[in-house]
């Protein structure tokens, strides 16, 4: 964490309502001050960088990263391999939540929990689910609810697979049980307690939620269901249970022409403009995950893999189209936050983190700051993971 201070000039500041053009003075990792102008500090104690009235927004927050790398579901050969730290910071991504998908067999939370604390030690913001698609879920300390309690990174389950070929067909019980223990060690943790639930394209959609949402008493915030614009019916159902305040997550993933699907920044311009609640959306990117294509007898026939810049690239998208800024930059930061119980992530204010990123004119990410230190610049890494750098 760095121990000088840093005084950004003239930022037009989105925290993310509009604010207008600010100083702000970075310290300590948070933000010390926000001001219309900071008085000049001694140079030897202060790095200043004029922003000239570029737009400052605070970090993004990708709640959906397969860190240690995803697939699997085609071989061993067909294991992805983990996330490059740059890779994150190139997208603008300064907090990051991780997760095993598919193969809980061969990834482990270990290794999970060890890559989000590498990521800390890197400079970034990082925490994880436990579990993967299984029911019973794989857990670090034999129980999801001590998992979430004990073990720090570790803010709830996921990601959990319905309605998909590849999930344990978990039963109605066996769903809620699940999500019980997420509340109940979120209430004993001070944690978001949230079980993040990988949608697939089978018929049943959000079946499992509507009825968790009549037959229990659980809170509608436990349950953050993602994937839900790979079909169009699948959305609109995701839509109606934000009016019951459930939090649903948009993917940032490659869409065709003609294919029954919602790319992640038509889905939320469709959600802004139904009237839906605009806290309760967010968009995330899959980083690191296989992206498969099946054919009839549901093997794969051809593969993609996500990518975590899928995410700034949904944002520069939107402000292209004209929407503005304020308007979409929630979906991408305070939204995730307060889901996740993260209140010093997600705004610019003082007290929160250091976590910014410059927007060029183009809308793309040109800086990133995280915890007050400069990650790329120009659009350029300037710190790089440990071993990236090195060829093997």
């Amino acid at each position: 964490m760095p121990t000088s201070l840093t005084l950004l000039r003239d930022a037009e500041i989105y925290d993310p309502g509009k604010r207008g053009r600010h100083d702000v003075l970075l310290g300590g990792g948070e933000i010390l001050a926000i001001e219309r102008r900071i008085a000049d500090l001694p140079l030897a104690a202060c790095t200043v960088v004029d922003l000239a009235g570029a737009r400052l927004v605070p970090g993004l927050i990708d709640s959906h990263v397969h860190l240690t790398g995803g697939g699997g579901e085609s071989g061993p050969a067909s294991r992805v391999p983990p996330v490059a730290f740059s890779a994150l910071t190139l997208a603008g991504i300064t907090s990051v939540v991780g997760l095993l998908g598919t193969d809980g067999t061969t990834r482990t939370i270990a290794s999970l929990v060890a890559t989000a604390l590498g990521l800390r030690e890197h400079g970034l913001s990082a925490w994880c689910w436990t579990g993967s698609y299984e029911v019973p879920p794989i857990t670090l300390t034999g129980s999801v609810r001590s998992d979430i309690v004990f073990v720090d990174p570790i803010l709830g389950v996921g990601e959990v697979a319905i309605s998909d070929h590849r999930s344990s067909q978990p039963t109605f019980d066996e769903l809620a049980r699940l999500a019980a223990d997420c509340h109940v060690a979120g209430m004993m943790s001070g944690k978001a307690g949230v079980l993040h639930l990988h949608l697939g394209d089978g018929p049943r959609g959000l079946e499992l939620v509507r009825r968790a949402l009549d037959d229990t008493e659980l809170p509608p915030r436990v349950f953050h269901p993602t994937h839900v614009n790979r079909k169009k019916a699948l959305f609109d159902e995701a839509l109606e249970l934000t009016r019951r305040g459930v939090t649903i997550d948009v993917t940032a993933f490659p869409v065709d022409d003609g294919e029954d699907a919602f790319s992640a920044p038509d889905a939320i311009v469709k959600y802004l403009e139904s009237g839906a609640p605009r806290d309760r959306l967010n968009c995330s990117s899959d980083g690191g995950g296989c992206l498969p294509t099946y054919d009839a007898d549901r093997r794969i026939a051809s593969m993609d893999v996500g990518k975590p810049a899928a995410v700034a690239g949904a944002l520069t998208e939107l402000l292209a189209r004209g929407l503005p800024l304020e308007d979409v930059l929630p979906v991408f930061t305070s939204n995730v936050a307060t889901l996740l119980l993260l209140p010093r992530k997600g705004r610019i204010a003082a007290g929160a983190d250091a976590d910014l990123v410059v927007l060029d004119a183009n809308h793309r990410i040109r800086d990133v700051f995280a915890r007050g230190r400069l990650l790329v610049r120009d659009g350029k890494a300037v710190v790089s993971g440990m071993f990236e750098a090195i060829k093997t």
